[in-house]
């Protein structure tokens, strides 16, 4: 009797009838071949859509002119979308956390930590509430060990 599993897969397509009847025992006859129905025209392969590249502005060459900071002082984690929107385009943003609670800060500044690592830029700490997003194109130059002594070394000091 022969292989139900090769029939099987014999019927399906999934191995040429001559590639089967080279495996079935000799002590067998060979089954006929089947006469397979012509297949189907192929459709015609569907048009592509075109493709618009995303523009890639915060890769700025080191001589770009920088023109605009902004300053945001966000009230829930809801408004760190401006934030992202113009650090994309390349532009420092200031962010002033001091108006939000603490839960929604932590969120908020976990975000920009994020997205300035993303986009290969640099976070840093201004004040205890007070953030500064630079792109990668942007140096901050400044006395760090005066900044430092100034802020807690803790993310939000208990008071």
């Amino acid at each position: 009797m022969a292989n139900p599993f090769r029939n099987a897969m014999a019927f399906l397509g999934l191995v040429e009838e001559e590639e089967y009847e080279e495996h079935q025992p000799s002590h067998q006859p060979a089954p006929q071949p089947r006469v397979q129905a012509p297949a189907p025209a192929q459709p015609a392969p569907a048009p592509r859509a075109a493709v618009t590249p995303i523009r890639r502005t915060a890769n700025k060459p080191s001589g770009a002119e920088m023109n605009e900071i902004l300053t945001v002082h966000p009230r829930a984690f809801k408004d760190v979308k401006t934030v992202a929107e113009h650090f994309r385009e390349g532009i420092p943003v200031i962010i002033n956390i001091s108006q939000m609670t603490d839960a929604e800060a932590r969120r908020l500044i976990d975000f920009s930590c994020g997205l300035a690592e993303a986009l290969y830029g640099r976070m840093e700490r201004v004040t205890a509430k007070v953030f500064l997003l630079s792109p990668a194109h942007v140096a901050v130059s400044g006395d760090q060990a005066d900044a430092a002594e100034d802020v807690d070394a803790s993310f939000f000091a208990v008071q």
